[in-house]
């Protein structure tokens, strides 16, 4: 189990953790090497982007109140009702399902709070473990986007997956 609430301040030290994982910094959009203070600036970022409803953020707990991790909307297109998912998982979390409870959690918020009519997700080709994640939550491989993103001078290419609100379940 897995509830979601607000990304602020209050988490900016679970965030920091997360920015030493060579795996967060492998397989996300995080600037290597982290600049310095760039928790803080991400939160306020999400934080602003809030308020104007183009992006939002939250800690995932687990049913102990642990942080697991971060679910993320880093693009919400009100107008077009899309919006981009992404998930975090913590190290000390991985390998019990906490990327799926937190994949399935920001799903339903997307289409039950947003009124999402088309959900995405942009995953390194080479990210296994989010790749079984989004096929087990019911996502639907669109294909892949080569050369999508440059990081240390590295292009890479990225699978698009998609959830419509019409779309079976991850349990059909």
């Amino acid at each position: 189990m897995i509830r979601l609430e607000l990304l602020d301040e209050t988490h900016l030290g679970y965030v920091d953790a997360l920015l030493d994982d060579p795996d967060v910094l492998r397989f996300t959009r995080i600037p290597v090497p982290v600049p310095d203070g760039f928790a803080r600036t991400w939160v306020d970022m999400y934080e602003q982007a809030r308020r104007d409803g183009t992006r939002e953020a939250f800690a995932a707990i687990d049913a102990d109140g642990a942080f697991a991790g971060l679910a993320l909307a880093p693009e919400i297109d009100q107008e077009g009702r899309q919006l981009e998912l992404g998930y975090i998982v913590s190290p000390g979390m991985r390998g019990r399902g906490i990327g799926s409870a937190i994949l399935r959690a920001l799903t339903a918020w997307a289409f039950e709070e947003v009124g999402a009519q088309r959900i995405f997700l942009l995953i390194s080709v080479g990210n296994e473990p989010s790749l079984r994640v989004a096929e087990r939550c019911g996502y639907v491989k669109e294909g892949v986007m080569r050369s999508l993103h440059l990081k240390q001078g590295i292009r890479g290419d990225a699978t698009l997956w998609s959830r419509l609100p019409t779309d079976p379940g991850p349990d059909a």
